[in-house]
């Protein structure tokens, strides 16, 4: 995990998005209360949770469990000047601290598949009001038959990866109205996230460039780029906006 983080450290972005994205996805939120409860789920270093801040008086709670990722967001925030609506809480997704029936938006990019999907979209539903938004990215299949590299690559890094047509169905089978769906831009992969991350794993390839175990997880992290490059037709990160009922 150290390694990890020092590989992850300084990123733009711990996944695939970008503001043009994020303010999409909101735009889709009709309705909200005058001031909306919201909480920003796995937020990384923030980027969203920034753009979330700018589109809202009301104050946003962005949860993350690693500390420098919290601190970048508040060192972020500061520069934004939107301090003073970002509240930090270095808490689990897994034991969420927030009563039921209390929260209008439930917010997470790129961050829900360590929960699950489903999972999540059932566990957490309970924490939403009668009326309550939940926004999610999840990378999904966009086009059927991938070539077997592709599969199998994905098969051992997220196995529960399913395509959009699965991921509405469980939408609709957790009782969810959904708003609507789309596919974030493929050049979003690249801007804020793979391309620093490039540069990241060469920086650490030479400094690490006689510690075995460490050169074979950087190669990992360049597997996934590499999959990227060459198969991006048939997956993707899809924003699905959805409604409790």
């Amino acid at each position: 995990m150290d390694i990890f983080f020092e590989l992850h450290t300084d990123l733009p972005r711990e996944g695939p998005g970008d503001n043009e994205s994020t303010i999409k996805a909101f735009s889709y939120l009709k309705e909200l209360p005058s001031d909306p409860f919201i909480v920003d789920i796995g937020c990384g270093p923030g980027m969203q949770t920034i753009q979330l801040a700018k589109l809202t008086d009301e104050k946003i709670i962005s949860l993350d469990t690693h500390q420098p990722y919290l601190d970048i967001l508040q060192e972020q925030a500061k520069q934004h000047k939107v301090d003073e609506k970002i509240k930090i809480l270095n808490h689990s997704m897994f034991d969420l601290p927030f009563e039921e029936n209390s929260i209008d938006v439930i917010w997470s990019e790129s961050s829900i598949y360590i929960y699950g999907f489903k999972e999540a979209l059932r566990d957490w539903k309970k924490l939403l009001k009668e009326g309550g938004f939940f926004v999610v990215s999840e990378v999904s299949w966009v086009k059927k038959n991938p070539p077997i590299e592709c599969l199998d690559f994905w098969n051992r890094e997220y196995p529960p990866m399913v395509s959009i047509e699965e991921n509405l169905r469980i939408i609709k089978n957790m009782n969810y109205t959904l708003i609507s769906f789309f596919e974030i831009p493929k050049s979003s992969w690249m801007e804020h996230y793979y391309t620093p991350l490039k540069r990241k794993i060469k920086t650490l390839k030479e400094k690490y460039k006689r510690n075995k175990r460490i050169l074979i997880t950087l190669e990992k992290e360049m597997e996934e780029i590499r999959i990227f490059e060459k198969y991006n037709s048939y997956f993707g990160q899809v924003f699905y906006i959805m409604q409790k009922k």
